[in-house]
């Protein structure tokens, strides 16, 4: 699945590529690739900053478009929140940048499923430029289904941890990225 370049300015603030996209139908038979490359965007005019790459901001944008992707995927999108009232959130993210990408590069984008229970997600994003490969950033998300009249978790319905469960199953031989769980410190030499 590819979108649009730029995200769209709604009513409510900064929009998605994919907002408004309704989810297509979820396909039980259809392969499901380990890891999912679900966006390819060009790095922004906008997303470039005063040193003249992509701001670390941006890579957070572009990470959260990713998981917007992997809603519709899973069948989540305006129909699923305005009719039954739930949405994922993300409660927890740990970016590593790792190389610099400038204005009108193009961008790759993966998706991992590290985990799942029935109210919250694991996954992992990696960002990989378009051309040559590169690894650029990963990004480390933990995701909570949330009941947004109640403001708090609430399970997922049955169909959705299926879908869940078979993208598990399909990304359960990938190896656990290094960055994931890393702890952030300053290492100190001893003696």
């Amino acid at each position: 699945m590819t979108s649009p370049d730029s995200p769209t300015k709604k009513a409510h603030g900064l929009g998605t590529p994919l907002e408004g996209t309704p989810a297509p139908p979820w396909d039980p038979t259809a392969p499901i690739a380990a890891p999912l490359c679900l966006y390819r965007p060009t790095v922004l005019p906008e997303w470039v900053d005063y040193n003249g790459h992509m701001s670390e901001s941006c890579y957070l944008l572009v990470f959260g478009d990713n998981s917007d992707a992997f809603f519709r995927l899973v069948g989540i999108d305006e129909g699923y929140r305005d009719q039954g009232g739930h949405s994922l959130y993300t409660v927890q993210t740990h970016i590593h940048n790792i190389r610099e990408v400038a204005e009108g590069e193009p961008l790759r984008l993966t998706l991992q499923l590290l985990d799942f229970d029935d109210k919250r997600v694991h996954i992992f994003h990696a960002m990989h430029h378009g051309a040559s490969g590169d690894l650029l950033a990963t990004g480390e998300q933990m995701l909570v289904h949330v009941d947004m009249a109640q403001g708090r978790a609430t399970p997922m319905p049955a169909d959705l941890q299926a879908r869940l469960q078979a993208i598990a199953q399909a990304h359960a031989s990938l190896p656990m990225p290094p960055q994931v769980g890393k702890p952030m410190g300053i290492r100190r030499k001893s003696g």
